[in-house]
């Protein structure tokens, strides 16, 4: 016998946010199945906002309510049965953060629920990371968002050290991570990973998942630093109206992905890590399979 259900998670970021609508397969005798309906993602970079001016405007505000009035009709139409909205550290860092959470409740009947750094690397990695944390290795694991960067080390396939730092592409777009901030990241990765050989880095976010989709090598296979590093060099030749002319890439994206790739090479170079995976994997994917083990 088999059962389908319909779950969705609502992921409001300091970049843009997005919704993903998932088919939950059950199967007796068989794993279940995780797999995509649609995912819709809105630029609304609210941590332009939270992070400059410490408050989400009233443009974003009314967006959001447009986005999460929108969200709510397309839950409707794929007859979602249950869904969650996590906010991260754009939403937790503005003073009015909880105040436009209420108003999108009362305008658009969609609760927020606004979750610190830890919860967050917990809830992505209650996604489908097991799959690709062999019990015999190490691996640094990192998702880099607009507003901060989670840490995670895995190893004999346990998680053994996890934090989340204030550095993300729209905080490093206004220069607001100082040397501080970096050397902080530096010495962490140090700590934990001097005792470890050959840590191998997992990377996850949009910024890496469009560098992966561009490189055009299959799901299983790993970028090298070499690689990395060369499409580093060459995005930053480029200027961001070329980024998005030759590269096709989004007007929101153009400019984040420079500060992304920057924090996943030096995640790579104070690990001595020498290749990163590219997981499909992220915070919505982490909420659909939190929501569905009960974990939130």
């Amino acid at each position: 016998m088999i059962t389908i259900k319909k779950y969705a998670a609502i992921d409001i970021g300091s970049n843009a946010m997005r919704m993903l609508i998932s088919n939950i397969v059950e199967q007796e005798g068989k794993e279940t199945q995780f797999n995509k309906s649609a995912l819709i993602r809105v630029p609304i970079r609210l941590g332009q906002d939270a992070f400059t001016v410490g408050e989400i405007s009233e443009e974003n505000i009314d967006r959001m309510i447009d986005a999460m009035k929108a969200f709510k009709l397309l839950m409707k139409v794929y007859k979602v049965e249950k869904y969650k909205a996590c906010a991260t550290s754009a939403m937790r860092e503005a003073y009015n953060g909880k105040e436009v959470a209420n108003t999108i409740l009362e305008k658009a009947e969609i609760e927020i629920d606004i979750i610190d750094g830890k919860n967050e690397a917990a809830i992505i990695a209650s996604s489908d990371l097991h799959h690709f944390i062999k019990t015999d290795q190490t691996y640094l694991y990192v998702d880099v968002g607009g507003g901060s960067t989670e840490f995670s080390l895995f190893d004999n396939g346990k998680m053994v050290a996890s934090k989340s730092f204030k550095n993300g592409t729209v905080r490093l777009l206004n220069n607001m991570v100082n040397d501080v901030v970096w050397e902080e990241i530096e010495k962490w990765i140090k700590l934990h990973t001097a005792e470890y050989e050959n840590v191998i880095l997992i990377g996850s976010g949009g910024n890496i998942n469009k560098i992966f989709k561009l490189s055009g090598k299959m799901q299983d296979q790993a970028l090298s630093y070499m690689y990395l590093n060369s499409q580093y060099q060459y995005l930053n030749s480029l200027t961001y109206e070329q980024r998005i002319a030759e590269m096709g890439l989004n007007t929101d994206r153009a400019d984040v992905i420079i500060p992304a790739i920057r924090i996943y090479l030096n995640a790579m170079k104070w690990s001595k890590a020498t290749k990163i995976y590219v997981p499909k994997i992220g915070l919505s994917d982490g909420i659909v399979k939190a929501m569905y083990q009960g974990i939130i």
